[in-house]
């Protein structure tokens, strides 16, 4: 009811906004797009279908994605888990929520309707629904609709389940549902008889610091009734496992003979040992070092462990000598190697599940079989990113599975063939077959919409909407000036800030070159740092602290990772590490794991000056207890302020020497999403507590005008919604920006209250605010819809004119 009433506060802030009138500009990139979650393709004529992204919101196109329009852009929400569409009529449903269950899933309040392809919509309700990962419509009747919701994210809820309606949405039914913990992930409906239901439930639990993806109440199960009582059809013996490693499942029934249904199953229980596996001997590999005893230790190849440190860039002092004698004496474990190399990044990569299965009923769900003769590997620890299965709906033997690779089988599950391409994005997350031409497919990923004629032996990739998921964003001084920023799955891109949303093709003539995004790096993009002396060094990376530092147009870059000593404890870093350049000599780079790092050099050098500035980790899966906001003073040298993941907001006055914790009376535990050194005050800081992560949606904003000793609750009439950014007007102390889960919003009164800031906007995530001060721009970027930016000149000319 908080959200629903937030969403009430959001209408009348933008309403009574002075800024309202001020236009944003989209520079894009088009050229990479952010994750489609579904596609709807209108049977009769595939040229026209619709494409649903993950916090991008709904797009249309009548000309086979040769360009797009927004037809979701003024609701309360913009992120999407699915959708349906009625081709008869052209009514739309939208469940809001990503159902994938990431770090960048962003949760909705439910479903909407539209009855005017997209005009207009009507909000259904259920709003605890957070994140839904399937609508059916019923074929006969367009007042009868299921869906399935998946729940919250962060926490346990009671709402989840396969809700039906038969009133056209106006009110709702929950009939199935099986715990707090699993939710409906995917369904399907018999096309032939529409009484003949199956949906997939999924027990899983994501907190902060540990994602279970798996458990033994994950099950198929099936109506026969019209999706009025369930009964479950898997374990048991039926062929289709049932145990604490089961874990997503999608479902797809052969249109032509719905007896034949194929489901996915994500194992999330290990191989068996593979270690016999035949490999290259002649060098160590990680997992040497697992379970291996002193004797054994001590008996390795001296050669080839050293060869092993350098590849694996161990400081100078650790060689094949120095490391026995430590562990001959017994200094470090034998183990120890492994658990130093062994981070986040290996463990999602490395850890040996069975991952992606397929199964095949023959009788309408009540005996199944494995179908697939070997390993799939299209994914690892990460099945619960997908899950979507399509069958032919004229070959009941030609089926394609959803993963890293999009991967299709002739043969009815038993083969796979990645059917990627070079000019196709990675991560694929739905597929749709033309009924007419199965040869026809549209399909989407992490990387927008790609579309075949010939069975993914040839793709194009449909126009692109400006949909990029930034992470993080900096600009430089160049002039024009350079926005640069991190894309979740897209890497690290920057262009120029005079840009505009629409795509500059390498075939189009009037196309400039030099004022193209270019790309820094692959990976999940992170954070960017610009020395601004050159308008050519930057700082950029990937998940978990893995950056480097490269000159634009040069081929050499330097990796900045620290590690420890092999005998510290290990060092936890966040998904989204902070690195930080000094404003005050742009050699000095400051940069958080659990510890504070700074380097005089560029990052050709960097030490540790503190010990573990958090609470501490948790036990989990998932680095806690990390870093997440670096900021200096810009008034004085080497007083910096850290925040953590965990509610640890820690001051520095000496650069980083000593730190003193001054959160103590700010709510407990919650991710320190910015704090912000004040240009106007030295003791003045910001501070944005995010608790999405604790699926609360309070917006936390304080201040403190005493290096964080007390300080004060701001923004009172935000409305509910987690704030990821705050930002001070470069010319006036009175005017704040904050970027929030739904928007952007600014303050002219020191942040006492608050009002939306660009009504063109959509609803979309605002992860990052720059501030070019030479052009006197604001630069907002969003996780959804690209960068945005906007003049401030007409912002400080009505605060003049408001305060006069």
């Amino acid at each position: 009811m908080d959200r629903l009433n937030g969403l009430s506060q959001r209408k009348l802030l933008r309403s009574q906004s002075l800024l309202k009138n001020i236009k944003f500009r989209n520079i894009g990139p088009s050229v990479m797009s952010g994750r489609v979650v579904d596609v709807d393709v209108n049977p009769n004529d595939p040229t026209e279908f619709y494409v649903a992204y993950a916090t991008g919101g709904l797009w249309h196109t009548t000309n086979n994605g040769q360009s797009f329009v927004p037809v979701f852009d003024h609701e309360a929400v913009i992120g999407i888990g699915d959708i349906a569409v009625n081709w008869h009529d052209g009514e739309i449903w939208v469940g809001t929520g990503e159902a994938n269950s990431s770090r960048s899933s962003y949760s909705g309040i439910g479903v909407y309707k539209s009855i005017d392809t997209g005009r207009t919509w009507q909000y259904l309700g259920l709003p605890e629904s957070q994140h839904i990962g399937k609508i059916i419509l019923d074929p006969l009747d367009k007042n009868i609709a299921w869906v399935a919701v998946i729940g919250h994210l962060y926490s346990a809820n009671k709402e989840r389940g396969v809700y039906k309606t038969t009133d056209g949405g106006r009110t709702w039914k929950q009939t199935l549902y099986v715990d707090d913990n699993t939710g409906a992930i995917d369904m399907d409906i018999n096309p032939k008889n529409p009484d003949e239901l199956f949906a997939c439930m999924w027990y899983r639990e994501r907190r902060a610091w540990n994602f279970v993806e798996s458990g033994n109440t994950s099950a198929i199960y099936k109506s026969v009734d019209g999706g009025d009582t369930w009964k479950k059809i898997t374990g048991n013996n039926t062929g289709f496992p049932q145990d604490d490693g089961t874990g997503r499942i999608g479902i797809a029934m052969y249109a032509a003979n719905p007896q034949i249904i194929y489901a996915t199953l994500d194992n999330q229980n290990h191989r068996p040992d593979t270690a016999t596996k035949k490999r290259d001997t002649s060098k160590y590999v990680l997992s040497d070092f697992k379970n291996i005893t002193k004797e054994k230790f001590l008996s390795l190849n001296d050669k080839k462990l050293d060869t092993f440190f350098i590849e694996n860039d161990f400081d100078k002092k650790y060689n094949d000598s120095t490391v026995k004698e430590m562990v001959r004496t017994g200094k470090i474990k034998p183990t120890t190697i492994y658990d130093y190399l062994n981070d986040a990044n290996t463990e999602m990569f490395n850890t040996p599940v069975i991952g992606c299965e397929v199964y095949r009923s023959d009788d309408s769900g009540l005996s199944w079989k494995k179908v697939n003769a070997n390993g799939l590997d299209l994914y690892n620890t990460y099945g619960y990113y997908f899950g979507k299965i399509s069958v032919s709906p004229v070959n009941e033997n030609k089926i394609i599975i959803n993963g890293f690779n999009l991967m299709e089988s002739n043969d009815g599950g038993r083969s796979f063939t990645a059917v990627d391409k070079f000019n196709t994005h990675p991560d694929w997350h739905g597929t749709w077959i033309n009924p007419l031409r199965d040869s026809n497919w549209v399909a989407g990923n992490d990387g927008g919409c790609n579309i075949t004629y010939d069975n993914g032996k040839h793709w194009f990739k449909a126009n692109t909407p400006s949909v990029a998921q930034f992470y993080a964003i900096a600009v430089d001084n160049a002039k024009p000036y350079n926005v640069y920023g991190g894309i979740q799955d897209n890497g690290v891109w920057y262009g120029s800030s005079k840009l505009n949303d629409k795509e500059v093709r390498e075939d189009d003539e009037e196309s400039e070159p030099d004022n193209e995004w270019k790309n820094l790096g692959g990976g999940d993009g992170m954070q960017v740092q610009v020395d601004t002396r050159d308008n050519k060094t930057v700082y950029f990376g990937s998940q978990f602290g893995e950056y480097e530092r490269k000159a634009i147009g040069g081929h050499i870059s330097k990796r900045i990772h620290p590690l420890p000593d092999i005998e510290a404890e290990k060092l936890r870093y966040n998904w989204q590490t902070p690195i930080l350049l000094s404003s005050f000599n742009q050699d000095i780079l400051y940069m958080g794991s659990d510890i504070f790092y700074r380097s005089m050099n560029k990052g050709d050098k960097i030490a540790p000056l503190s010990k573990d500035l958090s609470k501490g980790t948790k036990t989990g899966d998932v680095p806690y207890g990390t870093i997440v906001t670096i900021n200096e003073s810009p008034l004085k040298f080497g007083l910096i302020y850290i925040g953590t993941d965990d509610g640890n907001i820690q001051v520095t006055k000496d650069g980083g020497y000593t730190w003193t914790l001054v959160s103590s009376k700010l709510p407990k535990n919650l991710y320190v999403s910015r704090v912000v050194a004040s240009a106007f005050k030295e003791g003045r800081v910001y501070a944005t507590l995010n608790g999405y992560r604790d699926d609360n949606f309070t917006p936390w904003l304080y201040v403190s005008e005493d290096y964080g000793q007390t300080w004060s609750r701001l923004g009172n009439n935000l409305p509910s919604g987690p704030l990821n950014v705050i930002r001070e007007d470069p010319k006036f102390e009175n005017i704040l920006y904050v970027g929030s889960d739904n928007g952007l919003y600014a303050s002219f009164d020191k942040g006492k209250t608050f009002m939306a800031f660009g009504n063109d906007l959509p609803p979309v995530p605002v992860h990052d605010i720059a501030v070019q001060k030479a052009a006197n721009d604001i630069v907002i970027g969003t996780h959804g819809r690209s960068i945005y930016i906007a003049s401030l000149n007409e912002v400080q000319k009505i605060y003049k004119d408001a305060v006069k």
